[in-house]
């Protein structure tokens, strides 16, 4: 379902749910602006076009759309957050999993467990081509069908997520050389 900002603000009466929604569209505008900006050249992968950049951003049902704009933003600000093995704090570092149970403890009131694989399991839709994943979606990566991975679907083909250790919480193209090849599915828990 496509998301028009301006039909959603013409038809809510709650200043908080406005500005809600404003902010999404804004989030939304930003993540637009970075997914064309220019990448760096890296000298192990040939430079392309993510499709998914010019896909159009998408939430969830109508009534998921405040929680996933909620998640989206406690995802975005903690971009930069160290990682950390075991971690699910921003004063003590995050894994992949800690912070994805973070972001939706905080913003969505949800208890998920912390494994990428019990989270996997967890019942909600399940996505199985990126093109048709929504913002505030878990997404899932491994190989050979086994889960290791996890990270939080913001919109226009890019996801947050606590990659490794020694690095920091970041924003990644899900369509990128090694996303694309581990990406496994995602997860809708807000619908």
């Amino acid at each position: 379902m496509g998301l028009d900002p301006v039909a959603s603000f013409a038809s809510t009466s709650s200043p908080w749910r406005t500005t809600r929604q404003l902010l999404l569209a804004t989030t939304l505008l930003l993540l637009a602006a970075c997914a064309s900006s220019p990448h760096r050249r890296e000298a192990t992968f040939k430079d392309s076009h993510s499709a998914l950049a010019d896909e159009p951003a998408r939430a969830p049902s109508d009534a998921s759309a405040g929680t996933a704009n909620d998640v989206l933003f406690r995802a975005m600000a903690l971009v930069g957050t160290p990682y950390h093995w075991g971690g699910n704090t921003p004063e003590g570092g995050f894994d992949c999993s800690g912070l994805v149970g973070y972001v939706y403890r905080h913003a969505a009131y949800m208890q998920l467990p912390h494994s990428s694989r019990e989270m996997a399991a967890m019942s909600g839709l399940k996505v199985s081509r990126m093109t048709d994943l929504v913002s505030g979606d878990l997404v899932f990566f491994g190989s050979s069908g086994g889960i290791s991975h996890v990270g939080v679907y913001v919109g226009k083909g890019r996801f947050v997520h606590a990659p490794n250790s020694g690095g920091t919480v970041r924003l990644d193209d899900i369509d990128g050389p090694y996303w694309r090849d581990h990406f496994e599915y995602g997860k809708r828990l807000l619908d």
